[in-house]
């Protein structure tokens, strides 16, 4: 089994139900006699050399693998989410099916303990296991390192970087064709992802009462996805910026694809670097905010503010948190492999930050469902496209972002995060503004 610079070699032993060694026939009645409580699962467990350990239904809908020893000592002593996700990117465990039910396991488990001579006993397999190898613990190459102060511009280049220049090839494989990295909205059934998310970027022309010749800003437009939408579209002139040296050549060379060079530009640009003049007649924000930072909220507003004509209007969608969430291990685990640096703020921090900038809230509407159906959509293509994203990124990238994107789809089905849209305006020395009456549902 090969693992980075290193072969793994895993006992051979006979598919089915004859352990290959003591070791192996031990550990099987132990993890049968702790999976016991949780009756008949949907979920199978394979030991290193091919033996099941009992319980699963016949064609099980998840099959996790150990592949090699050491994979159990992870399960058995580091028990974390960072620990078990660090032992999946490392090829210490495969997991073939559904991925969601990987995230009940925890949980099934955390409900039914083992006794406590179960857990001794437990224990004690774990010291006879052998320990990952050197070069998969903590996964090297994957982790974000940066340096600097937190959120200074030339550190948020950086964490943007990270996440987004795994390279345009990979982010093709899972997402549509016109690249869009947030959230879709399924307005109908039936639906395929590339509609959803033109009926997204749609919804967001509506919202904004976009015409032809308005002067339109994009703050984080990613591949250009939404520039590109909105002067096609709805014949505005566009600025996109990002800190993502890949989402500008790319999205430059989008630009001039679509024929429109002479009203649609991108540049690499700090939001914190934007002209206070007042010169766009719209501002949107779409899956940018997670990157800003408490601290920074006030400036970000301030920004988006002073970017804006008076009478005119900002779309802020983003991924916030509930108020009463805490940092867990698998927060942990996002910010060291995926997103560094990122933060999520509840909807009334987002809400009294605005109206600290002097803007005025006019809508705020909740996305939570569309973004599980966006995730899982992703995973879905992730895995059909698994040849291609590893030629494009490598296995470690791959099992990354599957990984990822399942337990962000687990995040928002259960509540634990939401995203919201919330229209601001700026508005004239009289009081009005340019808001459109829009209907969403």
């Amino acid at each position: 089994m090969s693992l980075g610079h290193e072969t793994f070699r895993t006992p051979a032993g006979p598919p089915g139900g004859t352990p290959s060694s003591p070791l192996a026939r031990r550990a099987r009645e132990l993890l049968a006699e702790l999976l016991r409580p949780l009756g008949e699962r949907p979920w199978s467990l394979e030991l290193w050399d091919g033996t099941v350990v009992p319980g699963s239904i016949p064609r099980p809908e998840l099959r996790i693998r150990l592949r090699h020893p050491a994979a159990l000592r992870v399960l058995l002593v580091g028990r974390d989410a960072v620990s078990l996700a660090e032992a999946y990117l490392a090829g210490l465990i495969d997991l073939e099916g559904n991925l969601d039910l990987a995230f009940d396991i925890a949980g099934a488990l955390a409900a039914h303990p083992p006794s406590t001579r179960l857990a001794w006993r437990l224990g004690l397999l774990a010291l006879r296991l052998p320990r990952p190898p050197r070069a998969v613990e903590g996964v090297p190459g994957g982790v974000a390192r940066l340096a600097g102060e937190r959120h200074s511009r030339e550190r948020d280049a950086e964490a943007i970087r990270h996440h987004y220049d795994v390279g345009d090839d990979f982010y093709r494989v899972f997402l549509d064709r016109r690249m869009v990295y947030s959230c879709a909205w399924w307005s109908r059934d039936g639906m395929t992802l590339e509609e959803a998310q033109e009926a997204k970027l749609d919804l967001v022309c509506r919202k904004l009462g976009l015409r032809p010749g308005m002067k339109v800003l994009d703050i984080g437009c990613g591949w250009g996805s939404f520039v590109i939408f909105a002067a096609e579209r709805y014949g505005v002139t566009a600025h996109g910026i990002t800190l993502s040296r890949n989402q500008v050549e790319t999205g430059r060379r989008l630009v001039a694809e679509a024929g429109l060079s002479d009203r649609v530009r991108i540049d690499s640009m700090d939001y914190r670097d934007l002209p206070r003049d007042g010169r766009y007649d719209r501002v949107a924000s779409i899956g940018m905010a997670e990157h800003v930072g408490r601290e920074m909220f006030p400036a970000y507003m301030g920004a988006a503010f002073h970017a804006l004509r008076p009478g005119g209007l900002f779309l802020h969608h983003a991924i916030a948190s509930r108020a009463d969430a805490r940092p867990d291990s698998m927060t942990a685990f996002i910010d060291r492999y995926v997103f560094p640096d990122g933060e999520l703020v509840p909807p009334g921090f987002v809400l009294d930050a605005a109206e600290r900038a002097a803007f005025e809230v006019l809508d705020v509407h909740g996305l939570r469902p569309h973004y599980a159906r966006t995730l899982r959509a992703w995973v879905e293509r992730l895995e059909a496209g698994r040849e291609r994203a590893v030629a494009a990124a490598g296995e470690r990238a791959w099992r990354l972002w599957r990984l990822y994107m399942a337990g962000c789809a687990r995040a928002f089905s259960s509540g634990r995060v939401g995203v919201y849209q919330v229209l601001l305006a700026r508005r004239r020395a009289d009081g009005t503004h340019d808001a459109p009456e829009v209907r969403v549902v």
